[in-house]
């Protein structure tokens, strides 16, 4: 049975600082109401489906407690629709949007819901204070790598220059700021309003419209530090930090969630788009920011689809080595690529992000009149996932 997405919408990725952010003080589970209350909006009748499946990777403090089911009761879903939250770190988003379209795929399920959320105002990055940051009675290969330490060490094993680096930074800001004043390019974004009904965010907010080569240039590398503890793991491997604070994704609060099903819901809208292919990837922690390649490939291989295929790609920025590396060994055509800015503009609201992209593709998509659109997602510890769609 194939499966569809009828739609996609997304929150405002707003700053994660808590006195500025606004979004800061918003529930994550107010963040996904306000979402399904929007969905509901549009297609009446997803209350009553069938599960809830959300992507969050700090899942301690507000995000705790199954953020999935404290989301369904807050939005009044059906009592009968299962929910639960999972963590498969910065590509949580778009796992859990593959685990519904599985479920719709096998007959499971007849209307899922599924995204993720991650306010990084309210629980930090690595807030959990996991065992497996720091321990070091893991075989070598297998411990954790910090993603900064991941991002130079790329950098300098395959060359990408620091000018490469700020080239990618440059073009997503100014990409995203161009995209901001055209609607087609937000018409999956949803205002977050207060109680009021004041709107608190009504844009993506880490998006620097003057931000220049010259300021950029001007910046120095920022990781070298972090890579001292880890010593031991890099055994021996040189790291000439290049990374600047500007060539990596900003932290934001945000949310996204998607609508799938079968053909034949009982709605009055037709779907958005048709699942063509899914993949995960799981590597070792060595191959760290390299998972969302092999995704890729594996992905465009099950598909049977080439990259020169695909009108329109939503290639998580996961630190400027990654777009910089993508196009290094891809040679893909740049002008499909983050049409719109990516993640070093917009910011990256972790286990809501893969979710994020996808709302921004079926977005892009409509907006170039494209048919075939991919999104890459590439976390810590080599995870990676890539899903293709067809646009209707």
């Amino acid at each position: 049975m194939d499966a569809y997405l009828y739609d996609c919408l997304r929150s405002p990725r707003a700053k994660a600082k808590a006195e500025q952010g606004s979004l800061a003080t918003m529930p994550p589970h107010e963040m996904v109401r306000q979402l399904l209350s929007a969905m509901e909006g549009r297609h009446p009748g997803v209350r009553e489906s069938a599960q809830l499946l959300l992507g969050c990777v700090g899942q301690v403090s507000s995000q705790g407690g199954n953020i999935a089911l404290v989301s369904k009761m807050a939005a009044g879903l059906s009592d009968s629709a299962a929910a639960y939250t999972l963590n498969n770190y910065c590509v949580s988003g778009l796992t859990a949007i593959s685990q519904a379209v599985l479920a719709v795929q096998a007959g499971m399920s007849h209307m899922s819901l599924a995204g993720g959320v991650e306010n990084l105002s309210q629980v930090p990055f690595m807030a959990d204070r996991a065992s497996y940051y720091s321990d070091a009675s893991l075989p070598r290969k297998g411990r954790f790598i910090p993603v900064p330490v991941a991002a130079d060490l790329l950098a300098s094993q395959f060359d990408v220059t620091v000018e490469q680096l700020n080239a990618q930074a440059l073009r997503s800001h100014q990409r995203a700021a161009a995209a901001q004043q055209q609607p087609a390019f937000n018409a999956s974004l949803v205002a977050m309003t207060s109680a009021d009904g004041s709107v608190l965010a009504d844009r993506d907010e880490a998006i620097q419209a003057q931000l220049s080569a010259e300021s950029l240039a001007a910046m120095p590398p920022a990781f070298a530090d972090f890579a001292k503890p880890y010593a031991e793991t890099l055994h021996g491997r040189a790291l000439d930090a290049r990374h600047s604070f500007a060539h990596m994704p900003p932290m934001v609060d945000g949310a996204a969630v998607a609508l799938i099903g079968p053909a034949n819901l009982p709605l009055e809208s037709a779907p958005r788009a048709r699942f063509i292919a899914l993949s995960e990837h799981c590597g070792s922690p060595e191959e760290s920011l390299t998972g969302g390649f092999a995704a890729m490939e594996q992905v465009l291989s099950r598909a049977g689809l080439s990259l020169d295929d695909i009108d329109v790609i939503e290639m998580m920025e996961a630190f400027a080595v990654v777009p910089a590396l993508f196009e290094q060994r891809y040679r893909v055509d740049p002008s499909k690529v983050n049409i719109a800015g990516g993640h070093l503009a917009k910011g990256h609201p972790m286990g809501a992000t893969g979710a994020v992209l996808l709302s921004c593709l079926v977005d892009a998509l409509e907006q170039r009149d494209g048919r075939l659109g991919m999104v890459v997602a590439t976390g810590a510890s080599g995870i990676g996932a890539a899903v293709i769609i067809e646009r209707l």
